[in-house]
């Protein structure tokens, strides 16, 4: 018997897909409509939280924040099975994971949080990427459930909160991305070129698919053997704002690397790879 408190877009999802698996599944949320729209599926809803975990060895999470959880999780408390293990999906702090691991330990329970890279049709499907770390015996025992639902298991180690802060660095590059594909758009939209077109030109050269080696050199923190010098990256950045400028269209991203760029060149870095702006974070 499992429980699932957080039946939001991604958690009815995973739900539906426990009971595609044979599953029992009780089910909670804070707008009640939300979990007995489940009860077609097979679930079992119910009002109070207390009833929804009882009797329960597994207690799945998809909640908005380390404040909800924390509410959510003593709200439930009640109702907990002695040694009950909670399974928390959420994009939580680091700290938030490692505080609630110990605090959970000390009442009896355990809590390991398991943050995805996953959509509502991921969950559904059982594809995209899980997240954990901590006390791998724990790890080891749960594994075969978690990996049940989800495509991937990542498993990063002992240490207890990693999961929490690597699922964050993750979601810090999907936003960079998003928000450079924006000012993709509003550049080509600034120079009169359809949209369709850089769909043409992502679909043929992938610049994503450098992002590997271009981590490793980051890391590396070789930028003394430019393949593109600093000043000639703020050229090009300069041009890129003053297109977008004269027609009027605001860039998010582009303006601000301008900044950092403009800094390391009055620091003498104008002639380094342009990626030296990335030095102070490696």
């Amino acid at each position: 018997m499992k429980a699932f408190l957080g039946t939001g877009l991604l958690g009815s999802n995973f739900v539906k897909a426990m009971l595609r698996r044979g599953d029992q599944v009780q089910v909670w949320n804070r707008t009640a409509s939300k979990a007995s729209a489940l009860e077609k599926d097979g679930a079992k809803a119910f009002a109070n939280i207390v009833d929804a975990v009882r009797g329960v060895d597994f207690i799945h999470l998809t909640l908005k924040n380390d404040a909800t959880v924390n509410e959510v999780l003593e709200a439930a408390s009640a109702g907990f099975a002695p040694g009950a293990t909670i399974l928390d999906h959420t994009t939580t702090s680091k700290q938030g994971a490692i505080e609630r691991t110990e605090f959970w330990a000390a009442k009896g329970f355990i809590y390991v949080h398991a943050p995805v890279f996953m959509g509502p049709p991921n969950a559904l499907e059982g594809t995209g990427s899980m997240l954990v770390s901590g006390n791998q015996e724990v790890i080891a025992r749960v594994a075969p459930l978690l990996s049940e639902m989800t495509g991937k298991l990542l498993n990063f180690g002992p240490e207890v909160g990693k999961a929490a802060a690597i699922k964050l660095v993750g979601n810090s590059f999907l936003i960079s991305m998003t928000a450079g594909l924006s000012d993709a758009l509003g550049l080509a939209k600034a120079q009169d070129v359809d949209s369709a077109a850089i769909a043409e030109l992502f679909a043929s050269w992938n610049p994503g698919a450098g992002a590997p080696a271009r981590l490793d050199k980051l890391r590396a923190g070789d930028f003394n053997n430019p393949s593109w010098e600093l000043d000639m990256a703020r050229k090009d950045a300069g041009l890129m704002m003053s297109a977008a400028s004269e027609k009027g269209i605001k860039l998010t991203v582009i303006p601000a690397v301008a900044t950092e760029m403009d800094s390391w060149i009055a620091k003498g870095h104008g002639a380094a790879d342009w990626s030296i702006i990335a030095k102070d974070n490696r």
